[in-house]
């Protein structure tokens, strides 16, 4: 049941409670609000801490495929029972928080660059998109990328600087290094070595901080 389904319902059964009470009072009524906030509260905890459980599995199982991957086929059969696992928490980890942006930016991630069972191109690309407008800079920084390239159909450069600058802001380390190569060459906005060099300082900064 959505979270905001299951706010109404339980707002809605403690105001039913209160107004059929005689003693019924703003005190008792801020009280039980207390309460229901308190439920909701537990309750995301609940969805939160369930959800990043499954991806912590589902992102072990992907990191297995990647550390055997360069010494096989892409299409390799003994990857299937991996790549099911790690798709199957990653969508589980959706069903019990939809919000969580980390769920959505690996599944997009199963979707785009594995041979996966079930793999759609066209709904990792929703789920990228969905993942960097709810904020994720890891998708926001994957998303900016993918736009840049060439492509003579869709003009797609302001949309990818929009995207990196949205990763710049979280201090994301790909997206400060790209976005001051981009401003150091001028590419697709006016030049700008200042800034240039202010991304490649806070890059290395967060580079060191990882090591």
């Amino acid at each position: 049941m959505p979270l905001s389904v299951l706010f109404s319902l339980i707002h809605t059964s403690v105001i039913f409670l209160c107004f059929s009470l005689s003693n019924f009072s703003l005190s008792q009524y801020v009280d039980n609000c207390g309460f229901v906030f308190f439920l909701l509260k537990r309750e995301m905890h609940s969805r939160n801490k369930k959800a990043m459980e499954l991806i912590a599995k589902g992102w072990s199982a992907l990191k297995e495929v990647d550390r055997v991957i360069d010494y096989c086929e892409l299409n390799d059969k003994r990857l299937i029972p991996l790549l099911r696992a790690a798709k199957e928490n990653f969508e589980l980890a959706l069903e019990a928080d939809n919000s969580n942006t980390h769920a959505r930016y690996w599944l997009s991630k199963l979707h785009l660059k594995y041979h996966v069972p079930g793999a759609c191109k066209a709904v990792g690309a929703a789920l990228l998109v969905e993942a960097a407008d709810m904020g994720d800079k890891d998708a926001q920084y994957e998303l900016g990328c993918r736009l840049r390239v060439e492509n003579d159909y869709v003009q797609s450069d302001q949309q990818a600087f929009y995207y990196l600058e949205k990763a710049v802001d979280q201090l994301h380390p790909g997206a400060l290094y790209l976005l001051g190569a981009v401003y150091l060459t001028g590419d697709c906005v006016k030049k700008d070595i200042s800034s240039a060099l202010w991304c490649f300082h806070r890059a290395s900064e967060k580079i060191e901080h990882y090591n």
